[in-house]
């Protein structure tokens, strides 16, 4: 090597466009798919209608409206209540906090089960185990009981439901994020950064997260689904959002006696609730099938 060619400047390695990181391009791979996109605008459609809708609601949620269990008429497009608020009024407001406590508590459940399920991977030893057997006994106890028994003792406190519905969200986040993680852990590109010297905490999140998002956004949409149907099953027995406050749980909870005369009150929150929970998981469907590279030459199905 002569003395100018050692003068050169070297090259910085060219950093990925952010078109082509693995996120992108599994989001663009699970858009092809037309269950994927049935599933974001029945999922966006009904979140328009928990943000957007109440402003459009025709009566206050609380305020009554007409007779118990009165037919739909004109002032009333759905009816009224057992206690003769408006359905519609109701049902429009309701939307926002079934989301608004899925979203926090999946976002809690993800985010403590990857920074687990990383740690377990990298450690390579005893804190592996460690940290792998607390999972499995949180696992150990249904969910239900565990938020049961939290709410029951404490009160039905809405940050106690989102906590506990993200703390049993965690171990099935974490498995998923550790199986993801040991193959990768052991790849070229991460010894590298430890010869290299890197700290724990840039491996991590620099190297190891960044491969795993697949099986990530994959879990994220199921554990969503999960989160949904748990909360609106507490709300439904009475432990969610307390009355008077508009709950699509509580309404079916609150309008089930009078099935048979004003329908309107159950079946509009349980058609919300199925809806909800059907298209975040053909979301992740979708994303389960681009990861696994089914959709390849497939436009739509």
């Amino acid at each position: 090597m002569t003395e100018a060619s050692a003068a050169l400047p070297v090259p910085a390695p060219r950093k990925r466009h952010w078109s082509r990181r693995p996120l992108v391009l599994l989001l663009r791979r699970s858009w092809r798919l037309g269950r994927t996109r049935a599933g974001v605008v029945i999922v966006l459609l009904l979140l328009g209608a928990a943000l957007i809708g109440p402003y459009f609601a025709p009566h206050d949620p609380t305020a009554f409206a007409g007779a118990p269990f009165a037919s739909p008429s004109g002032k009333i497009l759905l009816g009224t209540d057992y206690l003769g608020r408006d359905i519609l009024s109701r049902f429009l407001w309701g939307g926002r906090s079934v989301l608004g406590l899925s979203a926090a508590a999946t976002a809690i459940g993800l985010a403590l089960g990857v920074l687990i399920g990383l740690t377990a991977a990298y450690s390579r030893s005893l804190l592996d185990d460690v940290l792998m057997r607390a999972m499995d006994v949180i696992l150990a106890f249904p969910s239900i009981v565990l938020a049961l028994v939290a709410v029951a003792t404490v009160g039905p406190k809405l940050w106690l439901i989102v906590l506990v519905v993200g703390l049993t969200t965690m171990p099935r986040v974490a498995r998923v994020t550790r199986g993801a993680s040991l193959e990768i852990v052991e790849r070229d590109f991460v010894q590298a950064a430890e010869a290299m010297g890197e700290s724990r905490l840039k491996i991590l999140g620099g190297e190891l997260l960044p491969n795993i998002t697949g099986p990530l956004m994959v879990e994220a949409s199921l554990r969503l689904t999960y989160s949904i149907g748990l909360i609106a099953g507490l709300s439904f027995l009475g432990f969610g959002l307390q009355p008077p406050n508009a709950d699509w749980g509580l309404m079916i909870n609150e309008n089930r006696q009078g099935l048979t005369v004003q329908p309107w009150g159950v079946v509009m929150p349980v058609i919300a609730i199925a809806l909800l929970t059907i298209g975040t998981s053909l979301i992740g469907d979708g994303l389960a099938r681009a990861s696994a590279g089914i959709d390849r030459g497939a436009e739509t199905e």
